[in-house]
């Protein structure tokens, strides 16, 4: 692995080889949805928290202070909307030099295993790492489901997280789901949690987060979890108390509950 490689992979992954990063990039298929009509004042507090940000380009230069940024993985895949017939019909929306112009440490691109389009992510995902390599950046693939929820399940990530790895993805981004050490047992490169089952408090998003590092997930790449929650600030830093300090879900939500008490 050549040095520039390493390098941003090391901004990615901390020290302790875990990550928790942030996507605010749902906007380039969802639009402005509830808490990220203005994604700088969503990220704003957020930002002395994690460890990476996952977002669009647009979104970028007009809503993050390059003199205060975090380290940045470019959504680059994109071209449908929910208004449109198939979510899984996406292109490459952004180039590599582009990424390498806005100093991004990875990349991020979606593919949409078992649909129509399937043939055409995974291609896509193959030329982008292929590019990523010639100029060492990292590429996350994302195991997008689209509309279909039903395919959260071991089975079924299990196979797409492989898929991604094989054709050379250097992280991937899957949800979590039951026998999820399937998963990352599977999968050859780190995975981070893109999020889980339906929950209805915040406690159960700390419980499937803990369990998920416990069977094999090195972080997550978690955004309406976050800043949807009433106290993005507390959840964000009880998120971090499981990744980075090894906390448990209860000492969790103590640290949520104590910093929600002071106003967060």
């Amino acid at each position: 692995m050549d040095w520039g490689m390493q390098n941003r992979l090391a901004q990615l992954i901390q020290a302790d080889g875990r990550c928790l990063f942030v996507p605010v990039d749902h906007g380039y298929f969802q639009g402005p949805i509830k808490k990220l009509e203005d994604p700088s004042k969503t990220l704003e507090p957020l930002l002395p928290y994690t460890d990476a940000i996952f977002i669009t380009r647009g979104v970028l230069r007009s809503c993050v202070d390059p003199a205060r940024a975090k380290p940045i993985i470019l959504r680059v895949s994109g071209g449908t909307s929910i208004f449109g017939q198939d979510l899984a019909h996406e292109g490459i929306a952004a180039s590599m030099e582009e990424a390498i112009r806005l100093n991004a440490c990875a990349v991020g691109i979606s593919v949409f295993v078992g649909t129509d389009y399937e043939h055409d992510s995974l291609l896509n995902l193959a030329r982008l790492v292929d590019e990523g390599e010639r100029c060492g950046m990292p590429v996350m693939a994302v195991t997008a489901v689209g509309r279909e929820l039903k395919k959260r399940d071991a089975r079924y990530l299990s196979l797409s997280s492989r898929i991604a790895a094989e054709l050379g993805a250097r992280i991937v981004k899957t949800y979590y789901c039951d026998r999820f050490e399937r998963v990352t047992r599977g999968c050859p490169v780190p995975v981070v949690i893109a999020g889980g089952p339906k929950v209805s408090s915040g406690f159960e998003v700390l419980q499937f987060v803990y369990d998920g590092i416990q069977k094999g997930a090195i972080g997550v790449n978690l955004g309406r979890n976050i800043w949807q929650n009433e106290h993005p600030v507390a959840m964000i830093r009880a998120l971090r108390a499981i990744i980075h300090e090894n906390a448990t879900p209860e000492q969790a939500q103590e640290l949520y509950d104590s910093i929600k008490a002071g106003g967060a």
